[in-house]
């Protein structure tokens, strides 16, 4: 009888896997059915734009990226909170810097509840040490290559592109590297850690409710602050010849407790790299969370007027608008803007420092002092990268090219990473973004609707071009972390 029983289920399973698949059909829902057309249909429409441009029958571009690196020690935010018996705080608060325990409850809460990204130091090395033996021992914990420009460098070289990447790192660290990474720096024994929080959308922490998937991230690190692979990283520079080049991870020098005049000099001897690189190589800066208002400012005298590409969140956007208008930082910011709040400030940010290029040589040039350094570069292009939608100005007759289809693999990029898979599945993935969204928010703007067919809406004011597409958000997280560097180096990729 059992026996007959599994032949009669072998003989009859796919005929009754059918009308279990009929029924589902059956009672789905028109709405569900028009929202999966919907996100097929948009998916499509992304990866066709994407497609445009290929990568096949050309030569590897070469791309040189610093700084530093670290291994990335990954676990959900809340159960290691839960392990070392933190509380959670009835004061959320904003701190520089974490000195102990609670400063970590009220500095994580403050960030947690509106699913803002976050990356703090921790000056008190004895707390930090007990936090990572906790995560060792939680389950689900992962390890992984970290730093912004390890990430970006594993991204462009995925891409196809050939990468200098400056660091220093362990023996472990670099054979984890791609055949396409060849790495500038001194060897170190251990890499330096750093903790990744990870939540989930609808976390709970006590009576906090994250608003949206983000990551808290913390830090010890006293190797990196220092560039210490800059030297190298610029005497193997010119034989690479790069195409582009990126800068990223100096957000490890915010709040880090340098000599008077420490941090300054480092990031001078950077303004001679950069300002010493042929102009008809792009110089791309990472923007990444900044929280002491000098290093912004060193970052606007020193790093920034050298780039002609920038690169940020939604978070780090107003951050740096809000300090060029004379204001101070804005530590946090709507972490989920529309579509014409975040264009709006991209046009301020981009005006307001090519008005600097602009100014800054019309000096030089009245005082008779030309040098590279002290020209800098008009800023040509601007990738801000939120949650539900990817948007670009680039300056028309620029370098940089093939905008729309850039645009269009940045935020499929997202999806890729944050849910860990290069296959998207749209089953896994919503649209959180506008059915149309206006270009501004002054009075009479134009709306532009969001069309499944062409996702990518791309359009000319003044100087340059905008593009802004639509993400597949994931719904199935698997880390956050490092989402910016994979997105922003995928859409430099095709623009190079």
């Amino acid at each position: 009888m059992e026996g007959g029983g599994r032949v009669s289920w072998m003989k009859y399973g796919p005929v009754v896997s059918l009308f279990v698949v009929l029924l589902a059909v059956w009672f789905r829902s028109p709405q569900n059915e028009v929202l999966d057309d919907r996100l097929d249909t948009v998916l499509s429409s992304l990866l066709r734009a994407e497609r445009k441009v290929g990568m096949n029958n050309v030569a590897r571009p070469r791309v040189a990226v610093g700084f530093g690196g670290c291994v990335d020690l990954i676990v959900d935010g809340v159960s290691l909170l839960n392990k070392i018996s933190l509380p959670p705080t009835d004061q959320p608060l904003h701190h520089d810097y974490i000195e102990n325990a609670e400063q970590l409850a009220q500095s994580f809460a403050y960030f947690f509840a509106p699913g803002a990204a976050a990356e703090r130091f921790m000056l008190n090395d004895t707390l930090f040490s007990e936090l990572v033996e906790a995560s060792r021992d939680l389950p689900g914990n992962r390890w992984s290559v970290g730093g912004n420009a390890p990430v970006m460098a594993g991204r462009m070289a995925t891409e196809g592109c050939d990468v200098l990447l400056g660091g220093s790192f362990s023996p472990d660290f670099t054979d984890v590297l791609s055949q396409h990474i060849t790495v500038a720096g001194n060897i170190v024994e251990e890499p330096d850690i750093h903790l990744i929080l990870e939540y989930p959308s609808g976390a709970s922490w006590g009576h906090y409710t994250s608003r949206r998937a983000n990551r808290y991230i913390i830090h010890s690190d006293d190797h990196n602050p220092y560039l210490a692979s800059m030297e190298e990283f610029a005497e193997k520079l010119e034989d690479f010849n790069p195409d582009l080049l990126v800068v990223g991870g100096l957000q490890m020098m915010d709040s880090f407790p340098f000599q008077s005049g420490e941090r300054e000099a480092l990031l001078s001897r950077l303004a001679d790299l950069l300002s010493s690189s042929s102009p008809q190589i792009g110089v791309h800066f990472e923007m990444a969370s900044f929280v002491e208002e000098s290093i912004m400012e060193d970052l606007l005298h020193f790093v920034i007027p050298h780039a002609d590409s920038l690169g940020m969140n939604e978070q780090e956007l107003p951050n740096l608008l809000s300090l060029l208008k004379g204001s101070n930082i804005t530590v946090l910011s709507d972490p989920n803007p529309r579509v014409a709040t975040v264009l709006d400030q991209m046009r301020e940010v981009y005006r307001i420092l090519n008005q600097r290029y602009k100014d800054a040589n019309g000096a030089s040039e009245e005082s008779e002092t030309n040098s590279a350094k002290d020209k800098g570069k008009p800023l040509t292009r601007l990738h801000v990268h939120t949650l539900a939608f990817q948007a670009m100005i680039v300056t028309r007759g620029s370098q940089w090219k093939n905008t729309m289809s850039a645009t269009a693999k940045a935020s499929l990029t997202a999806n890729r990473h944050v849910c860990g898979s290069n296959d998207i599945d749209p089953s896994k993935a919503r649209l959180i973004m506008d059915d149309s969204f206006s270009v501004s928010r002054r009075e009479g703007s134009q709306r532009i609707p969001l069309q499944e067919t062409r996702p990518v809406s791309c359009w000319e004011e003044e100087d340059y071009e905008i593009c802004v597409a639509p993400v597949l958000v994931c719904t199935e997280v698997y880390q956050t972390a490092g989402g910016g560097d994979n997105i922003s180096a995928a859409g430099l990729v095709l623009q190079i």
